[in-house]
């Protein structure tokens, strides 16, 4: 795209505008600075607040793919695509689903979680040919992520997706943005311009990091991931979240450290099923066969007994 063209779009973007509340803050001193910043950043959740329905539109679209074996997958550029990884890495062990339940692609690949590929970002084409090396399906839930809501990648990645019939969603920080557009949902909170102008590290990466948690976490909730406000499916990898396994199971139950240790372990460690059989009085094999017969959500699983 010639650069002038390039100018055009950006002037029209507000994520790129100059904010005329920090237009001294390079003379600021360090707590005025930082008062500053945080004084943007509160401006972030009332953002996302105004554009909760869609977001709601989006979980209901995730808890379905999930529920017929599909995925939910992250696709972004540079910071965006960075969140996407980190939301995507962080639900095996939080909620102990497989590692291609929530994939996440980055515009030129792994490297460039640390060090920016250039031009990636700009070729359409690999936005689509990275999907379609994930074998893409009609059961998927593709989420380009662009705080300026063009980017080039994503809107390949997008276009391919609708062609294959995934459910497609859009998460930018500019309205009718471009991704927007080609998405079949949109999700575009408007954080207005950045403290320092263009580094969408900020606001909007704060913002997108907020939304992504939200469709994830609402997700694993919707699909039986977590009993009343516990995270029950962890998985007990390291010391810490053994602990925490034992302290889930004393929480939910109302047990000792001794009770809930030696639940965990008629349970081979496995904290939702140790709850279960604590609360019901049932053995191993009954307990899980009555999760299996509720879908793994353990509130029904407790609910049918007495």
């Amino acid at each position: 795209m010639p650069t002038s063209s390039l100018l055009n779009d950006l002037a029209k973007l507000a994520s790129e505008g100059r904010n005329p509340d920090t237009l001294h803050i390079d003379r600021q001193s360090t707590l005025d600075m930082l008062t500053t910043i945080n004084n943007q950043d509160k401006q972030v959740p009332e953002a996302i607040a105004r554009v909760l329905p869609a977001i709601a539109t989006a979980v209901d679209k995730i808890v379905v793919a999930f529920q017929q074996g599909g995925r939910l997958i992250y696709m972004g550029a540079g910071t965006s695509g960075r969140l996407g990884v980190l939301d995507a890495s962080e639900c095996p062990p939080t909620f102990s689903v497989p590692a291609d339940m929530v994939v996440a692609l980055i515009a030129g690949g792994p490297e460039a979680m640390f060090r920016a590929q250039e031009g990636a970002e700009d070729n359409t084409q690999l936005g689509a040919d990275d999907l379609r090396q994930l074998a893409l399906t009609d059961k998927d839930v593709v989420v380009g992520i662009a705080a300026s809501g063009r980017t080039p990648y994503v809107l390949g990645g997008l276009h391919y997706a609708r062609s294959v019939g995934a459910t497609t969603v859009a998460l930018a920080c500019n309205s009718g943005s471009a991704i927007g557009m080609a998405a079949d949902i949109a999700i575009e909170p408007q954080v207005g311009p950045e403290v320092i102008t263009g580094s969408t590290r900020l606001k909007s990466g704060t913002a997108q990091k907020l939304v992504l948690n939200m469709l994830s976490t609402a997700s694993m909730i919707r699909i039986g991931k977590v009993y009343q406000n516990l995270m029950v499916d962890l998985n007990a990898s390291n010391l810490k979240l053994q602990a925490r396994a034992q302290r889930i199971v004393m929480q939910a139950t109302e047990t000792n450290e001794t009770q809930a240790a030696e639940a965990l372990a008629a349970a081979d460690n496995n904290v939702k099923l140790a709850i279960l059989m604590q609360l019901s009085g049932l053995d191993k094999t009954t307990a899980q066969a009555q999760l299996a017969q509720h879908q793994g959500v353990l509130s029904k699983a407790v609910s049918r007994q007495p």
